[in-house]
């Protein structure tokens, strides 16, 4: 494999790894704007945007895109995240160019039919909907927004009904002119792919790109902590426990990382073995590390039934509060191979790989290779683990709860618990 990147005037970045033995191609776009660069009357539409990219452009309508790539026995899809969003294809090696013409029409020559518009809008009332009809999806968006209340990284990615209600064809063409431009994107291709080919390609069809403008800095994250529980009749509670953790530009990343990992990333875990298998205390259990640009979060989820939530909730700290302490050589090894494992698979799929390096540009502003995040992890000591888990065992706990949540913990019991990490 061998990376390259090529930067074009108006500043959009092309990346490729031709990886041999393979005969399809994943090519996509990657931008650096997600529901954090929304104002607070813009609040959802980095999603809509997303979803109206599918819904007609001058040359096609909305069946004409699903029915051309699909044709070509290819697929189609798009995400949008806390930072970044992205839309990518999956195709054959000789429908490479296909892809690209349909993602950079999508990009530049949408139509935002108000029609489409107003059935989208109707479509994302839905997905609203439904998260508010999933505890574990809800009590997560719960979980965010008090973590970090009143600021952008804490609102939900999909908006709220009145917000998306209210957009229009202007809110979405003006968001689309101030944030997809040349320095915010960066597509990126992999498989069987060719790397000036692509840039030929990428160079004629976003040629409408104009270079970004110098881009202010997001406001700088201020992690609160806090409590939110809502109460619902469900069989089971739904609860979320959670400290500040640090940026993906940190040099504690990876080992906050192998900490959750250690602590509640697979069944041999502390969390799933004392609170699922020793114990019988809760059905679903685990740890999450999740890191942005300048901060980050570190927790867990369970899922139990109401007479268990006194049970789990201090086993669950114990043991993260005693892995700062005794976390063992055997446990970091198995969580620093599971991150191996997650971070080399993407070598492997041509899908994840080209996500992999075209995230990686738009956050270090290089690819990292193989063998520097490997080192990256097994240079980590336990020492350095343990001080990781501790450092945000003393952050002020988040909680989020759903469903029969009379006892579960308050952020106060939680510190008490926890003891000397502090927390204040």
């Amino acid at each position: 494999m061998a990376v390259e990147i090529t930067t074009l005037p108006s500043g959009l970045r092309i990346v490729t790894d031709e990886m041999a033995h393979v005969e399809t191609a994943s090519l996509g776009v990657w931008v650096a704007a997600g529901s954090r660069h929304e104002a607070q009357n813009e609040h959802g539409l980095s999603h809509l945007l997303e979803h109206m990219a599918f819904k007609g452009t001058r040359r096609r309508s909305a069946h004409a895109i699903a029915e051309e790539i699909e044709s070509a026995g290819g697929d189609l899809n798009a995400a949008t995240g806390v930072e970044q969003t992205a839309y990518y294809a999956h195709v054959l090696a000789a429908d490479t160019g296909l892809a690209l013409d349909i993602l950079s029409d999508i990009l530049t020559d949408s139509t935002f039919d108000r029609d489409e518009l107003e059935r989208e809008k109707g479509v994302i009332l839905q997905e609203i909907g439904a998260v508010e009809d999933t505890p574990d999806d809800l009590v997560f968006d719960l979980f965010n927004a008090t973590a970090f209340p009143e600021q952008p990284l804490g609102r939900a990615i999909l908006g709220t009904p009145e917000g998306v209600s209210g957009f229009n064809r202007d809110s979405i063409g003006n968001y689309l002119k101030s944030h997809y431009l040349g320095g915010t994107m960066v597509v990126g291709a992999t498989g069987a792919v060719e790397h000036d080919s692509i840039v030929e390609d990428v160079a004629k069809r976003f040629a409408g790109i104009i270079e970004a403008p110098t881009q202010p800095a997001l406001p700088q994250a201020r992690y609160a902590g806090g409590e939110r529980r809502v109460k619902r009749r469900l069989e089971q509670a739904h609860i979320v426990v959670g400290f500040e953790g640090c940026s993906y530009q940190s040099p504690d990343h990876y080992a906050f990382q192998v900490f959750a990992n250690a602590v509640g990333g697979g069944m041999s875990s502390r969390l799933f073995q004392e609170v699922r298998e020793k114990r019988g205390l809760a059905y679903s259990i685990y740890a999450f590390n999740w890191a942005y640009s300048d901060t980050g979060l570190l927790g867990f989820y369970a899922a139990t039934g109401a007479r268990d939530i006194a049970g789990l909730m201090p086993v669950a700290l114990d043991c993260l509060a005693a892995a700062t302490q005794d976390l063992s050589e055997a446990e970091v090894r198995r969580a620093k191979a599971q991150m191996k494992v997650s971070l080399l698979a993407a070598l492997e799929s041509p899908g994840a790989r080209s996500e992999q390096i075209a995230r990686q540009l738009l956050a270090f502003g290089r690819v990292l290779s193989r063998q520097e995040m490997i080192a990256q992890v097994e240079g980590l000591s336990l020492a350095d683990i343990r001080a990781a888990g501790a450092k945000a065992l003393a952050s002020p706990p988040t909680v989020a709860s759903i469903g029969p949540v009379a006892k579960v913990m308050t952020p106060d019991r939680i510190r008490d618990r926890l003891g000397g990490f502090g927390g204040s």
